[in-house]
């Protein structure tokens, strides 16, 4: 890739690398992209950035690796699976890779982070190339459904075209938000995905 915004993000990672830990791992930052390329996207789901404590992030938003604790807002989630869509069994791990194999692009907005510290890469540059993606997304597919949960993911996914795409906005399910988030509905759909 020959974006010069590109290539400083990359440069910046690897500075920060050599004295700082960074999560994802490297070889990670690109696991929604890789497991749900452009041709198999059905659903969007936008985060805001990866998880920052040791061993959850691994480049799907909400998701965690395979053995570690399920988040709070992915609690949440399943909970709202369970009452939205019949016959949904809560798993019993938080690891949604099996989601984007079968088409859902799990999107943080910002790729990367430093260990325990929120937001910490979010003005390196990560947002202009999701704005990217989003908008290939958005011009060369139609009938994607976006998943947008909390006003982050609102701003962010605002640039889809609604005559092509369904957009549908809740509140995020953060344990701080849940209320507002429990019957919202748009989880049903995910109903074509096998979630166990």
């Amino acid at each position: 890739m020959s974006y010069p915004y590109y290539q400083s993000i990359l440069d910046f990672i690897d500075a920060e690398a050599k004295t700082k830990t960074i999560f994802p791992p490297k070889n990670e930052i690109f696991s929604a992209l890789e497991l749900t390329p452009l041709n198999n996207v059905k659903v969007v789901i936008i985060g805001q950035d990866p998880y920052h404590d040791d061993g959850q992030a691994h480049g799907l938003c909400f998701s965690v690796k395979p053995n570690v604790a399920v988040p709070p807002s992915l609690k949440n989630m399943y909970k709202e699976l369970t009452t939205d869509i019949h016959g949904f069994r809560t798993p019993s791990h938080g690891c949604l890779v099996k989601w984007a194999l079968q088409g859902v692009l799990l999107l943080n907005a910002t790729l990367t982070v430093e260990a325990h510290q929120a937001n910490s890469h979010s003005k390196i540059g990560w947002q202009k190339f999701t704005d990217k993606i989003i908008r290939v997304i958005d011009s060369s597919l139609t009938g994607v459904v976006f998943i947008l949960l909390g006003g982050f993911a609102q701003k962010k996914g605002a640039v889809v075209n609604q005559q092509k795409h369904c957009v549908l906005n809740a509140a995020h399910p953060s344990p701080l938000s849940a209320n507002k988030f429990y019957g919202c509905k748009v989880t049903s759909s995910l109903y074509c995905v096998d979630f166990i």
